[in-house]
Parts: C-alpha cells; sequence; structure tokens
C-alpha cells in the first residue's frame, strides 16, 4: 500500500555547529527502515515521469519498487543498469531540478526522496561484508581511448566496457576522478566513495593512467596510431575565469578551482601538506559567485577557521546553487552579502589582500538568462575587510587538446563543437561534458559521456 504522506523522510544530518568544524560528511544517510518508507511514497506512475528528467535514464519506478520490497541487490542492479556512478548521482545530483521535478507527489506536497533513495542503494551494496563478483564483459576487440577520468569520461568508459570494448582512461592527475576528487569537497561527496565507484570499473576491465596528460605526453592523433578506432574527450573545463578588476593579482587571491583542488585533491587543510594554502583561522574570507562551487569554497573556508562571506552581485532568489546547499550555508554561519558588486580588491604594504570595495546593486528587467540584471547604484561604494578572496565565477575548457588537435571546433569560449551524436568536427573524434559545454552539473556530463559510447558503438558496428 502506498505511503500518501505529504514530506519525504528527512535525511540524518551532523549538527550544523559540530559540522562547521569537520570535513566529514554532512549528510549521513537513510537506515533500511526509512528508505523502505519513503519508497512506499512512490506511485509508480504508467507514465514515469521522473525518468524524462534524468540525464542517464535511471528506471526510476522499478528500482523505488524493488527498495519498498525490501530487496536492495534487485534494486542496485536496476540502477546500475544505466547509471556507473550511482553513489555519486546520489550526493551531488540536482534532483531537484531532474527527475524529482516530474514526480507527481510534488503537486501536493514533496516529490519522491528519489536521490536519496539512490545514495542508499548504492551504499548499501558498497557497505555489504559479502561482495558480489564483478562481471567482466568478454572483448570484443575494439580498442577505445578516453580522455579525462571526470564524470564524462567514467561513464563514456563504463558504458564501453560493457558493450566489451577495451577501454583505456587518460588522466592529466595524479588521481582518478576528475572533478568528482579535485572541485567537490570531502563533506559532501567523500573521496573514498569516488574510489570505490572507480575501483568498480576498473574490476570491469576499464584500464586508467594517471600523469598522462593529452596533448603532451601524447596527441590525439598519436592515439589513432596507437591503434584507437575512436576517441572520447571528456577532459572537463579546468581553466578559471576572472573579473579583471584591479587586485586580482594581490596575495591572498585565489580561484575557486584552485582553492578546491588545494583542499580536496592536496589535502591542504591537514597540517603538513605538501600543498598548503594560506592561514585563514581567525581571518576573514570573502567567495564572489552563487553557485554550488562558490557555496563549497565558502563551506570549505569556515571549516577552516575564518569568518566567510558570499558576495553576490544579484538577490537570494537568484542564486544558481542549489537550494540545500544554500540552506547549509547559512546553517553553518556563512553571511550573504547580496545585490552587492566587488570592483577592485584592495592590498596592504606587504602585497597582501586587506579589503575588497564593492558597489551595491539593484535588479531591473531581466538578462539573456532570464533572470534579472543587475545594475549599479550610483555612489554605493564601501571597502569590505577581507584578508582573502576567492573568484567563483565559472570556468571555461583548457585549449591544450583544441591547440594540439588540427581540425577540431571549438566556439568562441573555447568548447568543443559536436553534433547531436556528440562527435566533433574530427572523424572518430566525439567528446562531452564540460569540455563541450563549460562548467555544468555532474549529471549532464555523465549524460553526454552515455551519449558518446552509445555513439561509438553505433559508428564501429556499421
Amino acid at each position: 500500500m502506498a505511503n500518501m504522506r505529504l514530506d519525504k523522510n528527512p535525511m540524518p544530518e551532523q549538527d550544523p555547529v559540530l559540522r562547521a568544524g569537520n570535513f566529514d560528511e554532512v549528510a549521513l544517510g537513510y537506515t533500511p527502515e526509512m528508505a523502505i518508507d519513503e519508497a512506499k511514497r512512490c506511485l509508480n506512475c504508467k507514465n514515469s515521469l521522473c525518468r524524462t528528467g534524468c540525464p542517464v535514464k535511471v528506471r526510476i519506478p522499478r528500482f523505488i519498487a524493488k527498495v519498498a520490497e525490501g530487496d536492495f541487490d534487485a534494486a542496485y542492479e536496476i540502477i546500475t543498469s544505466t547509471n556507473s556512478l550511482p553513489a555519486v548521482c546520489g550526493r551531488v545530483c540536482p534532483q531537484e531540478k531532474q527527475c524529482e521535478s516530474k514526480c507527481v507527489r510534488g503537486i501536493k506536497g514533496e516529490s519522491v526522496g528519489i536521490g536519496r533513495l539512490e545514495r542508499f542503494v548504492a551504499d548499501y551494496h558498497m557497505n555489504k561484508e559479502v561482495k558480489d563478483e564483478v562481471k567482466v564483459p568478454e572483448s570484443n576487440g575494439h580498442r577505445i581511448a578516453v580522455v579525462g577520468s571526470g564524470p564524462a569520461g567514467l561513464t563514456c568508459a563504463g558504458d564501453l566496457r560493457k558493450m566489451g570494448y577495451d577501454v583505456t582512461v587518460y588522466e592529466a592527475f595524479h588521481k582518478s576522478g576528475g572533478v568528482l576528487v579535485y572541485g567537490i569537497p570531502q563533506f559532501r561527496l567523500p573521496k573514498e566513495i569516488v574510489a570505490k565507484e572507480i575501483d568498480n570499473l576498473k574490476a570491469m576491465g576499464v584500464n586508467i593512467i594517471n600523469n598522462a596528460i593529452v596533448g603532451k605526453s601524447e596527441t590525439v592523433d598519436e592515439l589513432f596510431a596507437d591503434g584507437y578506432e575512436a576517441v572520447f574527450i571528456g577532459s572537463g573545463a579546468g581553466l578559471p575565469m576572472f573579473m579583471h578588476i584591479p587586485g586580482e593579482n594581490l596575495c591572498g587571491v585565489y580561484s575557486a578551482n584552485e582553492f578546491l583542488t588545494r583542499i580536496n585533491l592536496m589535502k591542504a587543510y591537514k597540517d603538513g601538506s605538501d600543498t598548503p594554502i594560506m592561514p585563514l583561522a581567525g581571518k576573514k574570507v570573502a567567495v564572489v559567485g552563487g553557485g554550488n562551487v562558490a557555496m563549497d569554497a565558502a563551506r570549505c573556508s569556515k571549516r577552516l577557521g575564518a569568518d566567510v562571506y558570499i558576495v553576490y552581485r544579484r538577490g537570494m532568489e537568484e542564486l544558481p546553487a542549489r537550494h540545500e546547499e544554500v540552506e547549509h550555508a547559512e546553517e553553518e554561519g556563512i553571511i550573504f552579502k547580496t545585490l552587492t558588486n566587488p570592483v577592485k580588491i584592495n592590498g596592504n604594504e606587504n602585497g597582501y589582500v586587506a579589503s575588497m570595495t564593492c558597489v551595491e546593486m539593484e535588479l531591473g528587467e531581466p538578462d539573456a538568462s532570464g533572470r534579472r540584471r543587475p545594475i549599479e547604484k550610483v555612489g554605493s561604494d564601501f571597502d569590505l575587510p577581507v584578508d582573502c578572496v576567492i573568484m567563483s565565477l565559472g570556468t571555461t575548457p583548457n585549449p591544450l587538446i583544441k591547440n594540439t588537435t588540427p581540425g577540431l571546433e571549438v566556439n568562441r569560449k573555447g568548447g568543443i563543437v559536436v553534433n547531436e551524436a556528440g562527435l566533433t568536427s574530427h572523424q572518430n573524434v566525439y567528446a562531452g561534458g564540460d569540455a563541450v559545454t563549460g562548467a555544468a552539473t555532474v549529471i549532464l556530463a555523465m549524460g553526454a559521456g552515455k551519449l558518446g559510447a552509445k555513439s561509438i558503438d553505433e559508428a564501429l558496428s556499421k
């Protein structure tokens, strides 16, 4: 019998005061009893609108029905038939804008907690004492190279391996996972979770080579010379953007990309780190931007002992970050200075940040993005005393692959141009994820990886 309660089972979480001082995961996950109760809220609609909102087409009602029965193993099999990274998606996918936004239970209450159930099922499987044997597909004799081990690359590699392809992933960093390991903090996505998901792919036969920078150690054309029949580029968008205002070259100014890479990949928050960041205990930090990356940088700074401001030129209603991330940041004591825009960063006599000159803004008519355009209030300048500024204004694709691959077309923002099948202007080269779109979500990158795998298979099967 369906559970017709209007609200979701709440997610157990660390207390905000405690979690603001540690890097442990904030959300603690459902118990089996909570998962079964939440799954029973699903109506198993004949027309699965929830599935239309999922970029990787998880068979949502089917896996939830198995959770409701308490058959968590069957639920895991259903999820992983289309999704190679369920524990990741259950944590960082913006379900509220995708699958859950289509849920009919959301019309008169809260949608079913699809993401929370996906996370529960993935965690249950990972924590089983007796591990299931990983099925290794038989090789079909075709070799494919994947550039980048982020969500697009891993998804493409996993799907191709399931089809029997011999897949090698080339990763520039010393650790695999791309943005999953360098961009998203431990308290949102534990790195052990990412490592386990990657280990599953390796056990299935996916080969990953680290410290391999395609475009330097080997070019795309040289990969073909090595015998690969197709290449998928999922190299992400790691080139940070700045405001180009005075003072951005002062000591104490970071891009969010660098700051989070030092924190997440290099463990700069630990004593004795080989790649430190400036001590932030007792300091004031301004994070410029309003997206999920800005929330991550702000919440990391808070955990390092700083007083933290989010400086954003629009209002709270226009923040592009997930509502959950904004709510968590507020609970942890981060101050939102909205309708505020920096115009200059001021330094002291030693070349370090001392303050940031800002102006107040007001909202005018909607611009091309559909959001109301921020307009500067004349004469509203003020100085915000800060010791560190983190610019979180988005990223663009690194031009290295474009510059070393003749005939590869890119757009004016540096994104690789692809057709509806994910095929680039270079023969047998496919691309997807942030390398094509610029910075976007993990799940959209995964969807592009699935498309790339499907298109490669169709092309080589002719």
